[in-house]
């Protein structure tokens, strides 16, 4: 498993160290990318570099997966520039989440690819995140399933292929070649130190391209680190989010799994998924 850092920067080589050992924990063997301890503000190196070890590693055939040391900001900066072509020929695991959904939505629709919104390397993983990764990438169980702290916006049955992750990234993407596309898709989202008002511009923005249309279900993850705002006791994320899935229509959930929390899924991206509202259940068809 090749560990590289495609966003922001490591802080320290102790990131590194527990990367290298979760890896290991899982029964992979570790390789490290030639920059990943390179530091370029708030990037992890320059592109060029950044790039280099993610290309390396794509047309190598000995490695069977990827995975995102962390997230931050940077992928996008690589897009134009990554080999697609590799991963095509030489399908291989893609793993991370956050600033990782820009790789996600380019790699994943390029090379026909199911890739995996789960933890970085240098999570701590817990129980459930570690049972769920495991799951996810042997093919084997189910990654996700119930979540009974999941709260029912609109209720109903949808099934498609499951897109989204970062919702900063989803929407940053719009308008560009790297967008997912939403067409009776189940869309997933997730975010971190965003005001409500910013997570309320995002999914407005989101609305008015008309990608919401066209979906067949919604199921949002945790927004955490929400900063403080005096209105958000009169105009919370909670009437935001039913906003949405009032508006849409369709089967749509809140509080899955999914984000920046220690108990996560581990959601394959660009798999035929079924969410059931009403049971609070998302499953992957195999």
């Amino acid at each position: 498993m090749a560990l590289v850092a495609p966003s922001g920067p490591l802080r320290d080589e102790r990131d590194l160290e527990r990367a290298v050992a979760a890896t290991r924990a899982i029964g992979w063997e570790p390789v490290v990318g030639a920059y990943v301890l390179e530091r370029d503000g708030y990037l992890a190196g320059s592109d060029e570099h950044r790039a280099a070890d993610f290309n390396r590693f794509a047309c190598d055939q000995t490695i069977d997966g990827i995975w995102c040391i962390r997230g931050g900001y940077g992928a996008m900066r690589l897009l134009d520039n990554l080999d697609y072509a590799a991963w095509k020929r030489r399908p291989k695991a893609l793993i991370g989440y956050s600033d990782v959904t820009a790789l996600h939505s380019s790699i994943g629709p390029r090379a026909d690819l199911i890739t995996f919104h789960g933890p970085t390397a240098r999570s701590e993983l817990t129980a459930f995140s570690d049972a769920s990764l495991r799951a996810a990438l042997s093919l084997g169980g189910e990654p996700c399933g119930e979540a009974p702290r999941a709260s029912v916006l609109v209720g109903g049955r949808a099934r498609g292929p499951l897109v989204g992750g970062n919702l900063a990234l989803v929407t940053a993407l719009l308008g560009t070649p790297y967008s997912w596309s939403f067409d009776d898709a189940i869309l997933v989202l997730e975010d971190v130190n965003e005001s409500v008002y910013r997570i309320d511009r995002m999914l407005t923005q989101l609305r008015l391209s008309g990608a919401l249309d066209r979906l067949a279900g919604i199921a949002f993850g945790h927004f955490t680190d929400i900063p403080p705002e005096p209105s958000d006791e009169q105009r919370p994320l909670s009437t935001v989010l039913r906003e949405v899935a009032e508006h849409c229509g369709i089967p749509c959930l809140a509080n899955i799994p999914l984000g920046h929390i220690a108990d996560q899924w581990t959601v394959p991206l660009g798999a035929i998924g079924q969410l059931d509202a009403d049971a609070r259940r998302l499953t992957i068809e195999r």
